[in-house]
């Protein structure tokens, strides 16, 4: 008979206890042995909660990936990036609020952490903080929940409301095989930290994201120049407090920067982008340009990649980040035709592919995209790759060592 250990789970902090054997009701779920009782109970949110007690055979634990960045910064895109590379199109849980933030697709599902917001958006006025601000977010719930699913328990999350700026009651969230958590704070508590498999930090630089946030909000949004400068400065001092600091703890940085290939250039249409990626992470090996550990410059050949000005340059080497030994691979400028991106792909390796032009076929396959024509598009789908690979190699690991227990 097998011995497994309990786990309780409860929708948001609310207490339970074990009903009595003619009340428990049991039922077996793909190797899972779950007894369960449903109550009333009003919640803290002033939702209904239910108590879950799971015994689990043995199935491997829900792997999980942190995605840290400011808002606008392309923690949308990269999500549908890096859910294309696992199949199946990433959707709102069905029949459920048509204002949740979180995806779900066949293999992941990717939670928004502005749902941990402890204040509404009245709350944070009232107090006189931004979202930004830990004080407005609840870290120990976010933490309880995020430990659960890695567990493979099952939990009732919150919902942050963006139309309306409330909280509203939670949806259930059950463990899928790889959960993201994006947003703001996913590095800033250390519990939650420690909680991650692998972990990325989108850093836009200053004067990109104020180009991006000006062609957005004036052409889009009729925003004056001088609010999209207000709000800008209003937000700058919690950022710099509280979600930049993130970076250092990251496994990989895609850095976005102005171009070095246009003097004085303050457009942001031409970007240099830098894939930082942190050295000795268990189950990641960085990707690299023709020799791994040497320092290369280069500039792809006209007649095989076609480039307008002010073309494309790539750069790879060595360096340390926060302290951390790192390879960075970089790529300044823009591709005119993605079907080419072939060229580039062939003198890159430990790219984690399946096949052949892969990377090729993915930017291909979300051309649209923002940033599929430059290093933002060309990294996220890197880094995309490379977390299948991670997945995949942590669970081979999990399967292997039962195996090797019993062969012990």
């Amino acid at each position: 008979m097998a011995v497994c250990p309990v786990y309780t789970t409860q929708s948001l902090n609310s207490t339970c206890s074990v009903s009595t054997p003619s009340k428990t009701h049991f039922s077996s779920h793909h190797n899972h042995l779950v007894f369960y009782r449903t109550s009333k109970r009003t919640s803290k949110r002033g939702g209904s909660s239910s108590c879950v007690i799971t015994c689990s055979a043995g199935d491997s634990q829900t792997v999980v990936i942190g995605l840290a960045a400011d808002s606008g910064c392309g923690k949308s895109t990269f999500m549908r990036r890096l859910t294309s590379v696992f199949g199946g199109a990433a959707e709102p849980p069905k029949g459920g609020n048509p204002d949740s933030n979180t995806l779900i697709s066949d293999m992941t599902t990717v939670i928004c952490l502005d749902d941990y917001h402890s204040l509404d958006r009245t709350g944070r006025k009232e107090k006189g903080v931004t979202a930004l601000d830990p004080r407005a977010n609840d870290f120990d719930l976010m933490y309880e929940q995020v430990k659960a699913l890695k567990s493979g328990i099952a939990v009732d999350k919150p919902i942050y409301n963006h139309v309306s700026g409330l909280l509203d009651p939670p949806e259930l969230i059950k463990p899928p095989k790889i959960l993201v958590i994006e947003g703001l704070h996913p590095m800033f508590d250390e519990r939650v930290r420690d909680l991650l498999d692998f972990s990325i930090y989108l850093d836009i630089s200053n004067e990109v994201k104020f180009a991006w946030k000006i062609q957005r909000d004036m052409a889009e949004r009729g925003h004056s120049l001088e609010s999209i400068k207000a709000s800008i400065e209003a937000r700058k001092p919690d950022f710099d407090a509280f979600i930049d600091p993130q970076k250092q703890y990251a496994d990989a940085v895609i850095e976005v920067l102005p171009t070095q290939l246009i003097p004085d250039d303050n457009e942001g249409k031409v970007l240099r982008v830098r894939l930082i990626m942190k050295e000795g992470v268990e189950h990641f090996s960085p990707v690299y340009l023709f020799d791994e550990g040497s320092t290369i410059s280069w500039i792809p050949c006209g007649r095989k990649l076609t480039c307008s000005y002010p073309g494309i340059k790539f750069s790879y080497g060595p360096d340390t980040y926060f302290g951390h030994e790192v390879s960075v691979l970089e790529m300044d400028g823009q591709f005119d035709r993605l079907d080419e991106l072939i060229y580039v792909e062939s003198h890159l390796s430990n790219l984690s592919t399946k096949f052949y032009g892969e990377v090729t076929q993915q930017m291909l396959k979300h051309a649209d995209f923002p940033g599929s024509n430059n290093g933002t598009g060309l990294f996220q789908t890197i880094v995309g790759l490379k977390i299948r690979d991670l997945y995949e190699q942590i669970t081979a690991s999990k399967t292997a060592a039962p195996l090797q227990a019993t062969k012990a």
